[in-house]
């Protein structure tokens, strides 16, 4: 089959309508025998169950999937929402299933020998390979199915344990289908309310899943589907082979976190990584709103730039640690992904919905979210470079739409943080879409050289420490005030030519109208200085003017702070918040305006060194034209 995006018509899906209806309505299954009564206890929607074993013997059940649905409220003759969104979305799944198999198999000779065979039978090594073709085509419907709830179904809560996985049956598609409706209809018994429905029917087809994967090796007619991509744009539904949905199976977080203490030197961008930690989890899952959005300061993307080996992975590692920890401690769910090239794909389309899946998972709303794009330069490319593949140029599109598009909605329970080594490599939009700037340079002074050094070498020794506090050069709180207050001038050559200019024709900055100035004269110099870029600026004095250190005892028990209302955090937040004044203004400026000009410098010196390089090699090559010329061996 075509290993390119397939995409499924609607009416490749509807022609299958009547045959889904009629599963959900009313299926007859064979299957073994449970001791579990066919007839619902009155008023109850249970069966009993018998305590003698039968467990050889094997029966027909009759499945009316509906009829279970509407038992969940018996005294109601309505569906509720919850209720015929679950019914609507299996009969759906079902014939969306029917229309994938024909997709598998228009896509190898079970099309034709299902033709051939309703002329007359099989015979032979024709017949062998029909069957094996067919058991295929069930599990490929199977799979489809229960990817299709997995991804379209969406519940809260803890999923319960008591869900068995179905009596897989391969004999045919159909066939194969019933075997997933019984097992859905098992699930369901026992259900007493809407969301106690859903949570069963994500959690049978989360089992339903594992078993179909851990069957896949029986069957050997499945080759043509494993690099299938599969679209249906009306549901949102995308099928990738036998690839479950990313974000849909929930796994412990397996990753090794640092502690603040453990990163040495980057103050500022380790300061901003606690604050940010914790405004997190400011927020309101019932709201689903962060008072930090209400109030500002909250910071939904960032940049980190830095050379190789300064600290950048270790950043990560400490913010998803602390993220990891809270929640813990507040019992919220938290998910952390980082996307990398490793989801570029050769797939026309594939590279762009690899990228939307990552961030429609850290923006949930019923999770506390942070994603990072590591190494951004090489999986982003700029629109303006031709090199670059057209999945690089589709994961740019994504994220400039997600971190600042007409749609973004910034609900204050993710963050998003871009890293890299060369920054000045990302398209100008798309970094200026980040809204804080961290400088990632690692240790810089001497006692952080000390300290970076008796950290990593461990304690198995005796040689003593000699003149020197060891770590008060990390106190971050000391630290940071002295990294804000280097940022009171500019430290850019190109920014500090403007802002001496400033300072002899204005003077120090007063008022408003000095700052305006002061910025325009900066867009002169540096023309990417653009209204977007005063944004971040105003976000960052925002983020500075709750430039406060929520106690760390509202951490500690879930009910002293994360566990409050939202309009009760939003108080205890107010009360520590203080104005911002000129100082912390000229800073942010200052620190914004210096990345701007230090991406234009690398810029500029990249482009410098290639320009000298190809005119000592033009001028080599002349040297060597005229030696060979002298020699006689110059043929042109």
């Amino acid at each position: 089959m075509d290993a390119g995006l397939t995409t499924v018509a609607e009416a490749d899906i509807e022609k299958h309508r009547a045959t889904a209806q009629s599963m959900i309505t009313r299926i007859i299954v064979l299957e073994d025998s449970t001791g579990q009564s066919n007839t619902p206890l009155a008023g109850t929607g249970r069966r009993f169950v018998s305590t003698v074993s039968a467990g050889s013997v094997r029966r027909t059940r009759e499945i009316e999937l509906t009829k279970t649905i509407m038992a969940v409220k018996p005294d109601d003759p309505l569906m509720g929402i919850g209720q015929h969104t679950l019914l609507y979305r299996a009969r759906r799944g079902l014939a969306v299933s029917l229309a994938i198999a024909d997709v598998f198999a228009r896509g190898n000779d079970l099309e034709s020998l299902q033709a051939k065979n309703a002329r007359a039978p099989l015979e032979g090594d024709e017949a062998t390979h029909f069957k094996k073709l067919l058991s295929a085509s069930a599990y490929v419907c199977a799979f489809s199915f229960a990817s299709y709830l997995s991804q379209l179904i969406d519940s809260e809560g803890e999923p319960p344990n008591d869900v068995d996985e179905p009596d897989f049956l391969f004999d045919t598609a159909q066939d194969a289908l019933k075997s997933m409706i019984a097992g859905l209809d098992r699930a369901l018994v026992g259900a007493t309310d809407d969301a106690a429905l859903m949570t069963r029917a994500d959690a049978f087809a989360r089992v339903a899943l594992e078993g179909l994967l851990s069957r896949k090796g029986r069957f050997d007619g499945l080759g043509s589907f494993e690099n299938a991509h599969i679209r249906i744009d009306s549901d949102d539904f995308t099928l990738d082979g036998f690839d479950v949905a990313p974000g849909k199976k929930s796994k412990p977080l397996e990753m090794t976190f640092k502690k603040p203490d453990e990163v040495v030197g980057n103050h500022i961008a380790k300061y901003q990584s606690v604050k940010l930690a914790k405004m997190l989890m400011a927020y309101d899952f019932d709201r689903q709103m962060n008072p930090f959005v209400e109030l500002g300061g909250f910071l939904f993307t960032f940049i980190g730039d830095g050379a190789p080996g300064t600290g950048k992975t270790t950043l990560i590692q400490m913010i998803a640690g602390l993220i990891n920890d809270y929640c813990q401690v507040a019992g919220y769910p938290f998910h952390y992904e980082n996307f990398g090239v490793d989801q570029i794909s050769s797939y026309q389309g594939k590279s762009g919905q690899n990228c939307k899946t990552f961030i429609d998972n850290v923006l949930s709303p019923r999770s506390i979210g942070f994603g990072t794009v590591d190494d951004i330069d090489q999986v982003a490319a700029k629109r303006s470079d031709d090199r670059a593949s057209a999945g690089q140029h589709e994961v740019t599109g994504v994220l400039m739409s997600a971190f600042s598009g007409a749609m973004t909605v910034v609900r204050g329970n993710c963050s998003f943080g871009m890293f890299s080594n060369y920054p000045e490599n990302v398209d100008d939009a798309l970094r200026q879409r980040a809204g804080a700037r961290w400088l990632v340079d690692g240790p810089q002074t001497r006692d952080d050289y000390i300290d970076i050094f008796v950290l990593l070498a461990g304690k198995n020794h005796q040689i003593p420490l000699g003149e020197h506090q060891l770590y008060a050069a990390q106190e971050i709180q000391r630290a940071v005030t002295a990294a804000y207050e280097s940022h009171s001038k500019p430290h850019e050559e190109g920014l500090m030519k403007v802002y001496e200019r400033f300072m002899e024709t204005r003077g120090a900055p007063r008022t408003m109208a000095d700052i305006g100035e002061y910025l325009h004269m900066i867009k002169e110099a540096e023309p990417r200085f653009t209204g977007r870029a005063i944004k971040n600026v105003t976000d960052a004095i925002k983020m500075r003017a709750m430039d406060i250190e929520l106690p760390d005892e509202w951490f500690e028990k879930p009910e002293a702070f994360m566990h409050k209302g939202y309009d009760e955090k939003k108080a205890m937040i107010e009360e520590l918040r203080g104005p911002f004044d000129m100082t912390m203004v000229m800073q942010e400026v200052n620190r914004y305006a210096d990345s701007e000009f230090r991406y234009s410098d690398r810029a500029d010196d990249a482009t410098v060194e290639k320009l000298l390089r190809d005119t000592r090699l033009r001028e080599r090559a002349a040297r060597e034209m005229e030696e060979m010329k002298r020699k006689g061996l110059w043929n042109a």
